[in-house]
């Protein structure tokens, strides 16, 4: 089997083993306080061109989502997101677990505007029982999306707008940013994330790494005690120097952007696959998640040899479903997906 339905099935790139395996010995501090971690971190600084963003490294995804969201809002507070958000649909009520509402707001190719932020802060601010309403405290985005889609440098900076005009942190999830950056269909860099956004992470579970988020504050008034809220959320890794060695592996030498960059160039192999063999598209991705319309009888063609993923029903008898690329997937087995996509 061939597998395309995620990009995390692979274990480390071997720059990372590698430098695991040559400190595995060496005594360190522990909880992310050792010589490597502090190297990664000013990787990742300059990696964003951000020298006084506070850097902070977390085991995975949910739990950097979970552990920034509950230390910016206050108690009585919840977090915008789209309805498609991954902390909406696809972290089991993690938020929410921490006594905060994900406040839901219609989307469009996986993403939410600068006007639809705006107004429902001021919905719930001009609403005369707004005390009775779960406040607007902070706002959460995705680059890329659920959807694959990628926010251009103006929307972002509209939304970067408005969320400063309202008091809203804005925390954009960079669980796949390698993929979003380094897609020839945008026009962001890591330096506009680190100055449009409050606080982003930036995904390495998904982009090479064993497991490991770098979560990377901007903003001075959302820096004080994080460590405390780490700890609390028990996210805090005795043996943090793990999750630096592997950020020093992944920003050293351009590898962070050259893995994101071949995943994305496979993945729209596969998307120009699809498109001549005829097939529609959910959205017009342009990252590693690529999301074919096929009939049942293409998907059980295709699931005889290929593992992707089911993703919605979209008219009778065809389905959307999701082909990801990642930084370990084999030019060869996507030739080999080419060619049977042709026969379909």
């Amino acid at each position: 089997m061939i597998r395309f339905e995620c990009d995390y099935s692979e274990g480390a790139h071997p720059v990372i083993l590698d430098l695991l395996a040559k400190t595995n010995l060496e005594q360190t501090p522990g909880y992310s306080e050792d010589p490597y971690c502090e190297e990664a971190r000013a990787l990742v600084r300059a990696y964003c061109n951000a020298p006084d963003a506070a850097i902070h490294f977390l085991v995975g995804g949910t739990q950097a989502n979970v552990t920034i969201i509950a230390s910016v809002l206050k108690p009585y507070q919840g977090v915008l997101c789209a309805e498609t958000g991954h902390i909406h649909v696809h972290e089991t009520g993690a938020v929410e677990a921490t006594g905060h509402k994900a406040l839901a707001l219609p989307q469009t190719d996986g993403k939410i505007t600068a006007a639809q932020v705006e107004a429902a802060y001021l919905k719930q601010k001009n609403d005369g029982s707004h005390e009775h309403i779960v406040q607007p405290g902070m706002v959460y985005i995705s680059h890329p999306t659920e959807c694959g889609t990628l926010y251009t440098k103006e929307e972002l900076t509209a939304l970067s707008e408005t969320c400063r005009k309202c008091g809203l942190p804005l925390f954009l999830d960079g669980a796949r940013l390698g993929y979003g950056l380094a897609s020839p269909g945008s026009d962001l860099s890591a330096e506009d994330v680190a100055t449009l956004c409050d606080i982003f992470t930036v995904g390495g579970t998904k982009v090479g790494a064993l497991f490991g988020e770098a979560v990377v504050i901007t903003n001075p008034a959302l820096q004080k005690d994080f460590r405390y809220m780490i700890k609390r959320q028990g996210g805090m890794l005795a043996k943090g120097r793990l999750l630096g060695l592997q950020f020093i592996g992944l920003m050293k030498d351009g590898l962070y952007e050259a893995l994101g960059k071949k995943a994305d160039l496979l993945a729209l192999q596969i998307k120009d696959g699809f498109a001549a063999a005829g097939c529609d598209f959910l959205v017009d991705s342009v990252t590693n998640q690529q999301f074919p319309i096929l009939t049942r009888q293409q998907q059980e063609i295709l699931g005889k040899k290929y593992a992707y993923s089911y993703w919605q029903p979209v008219d009778d008898g065809r389905d959307a479903v999701r082909f990801c690329t990642s930084w370990a997937t084999k030019e060869e087995d996507v030739e080999e997906l080419l060619k049977d996509i042709q026969n379909l």
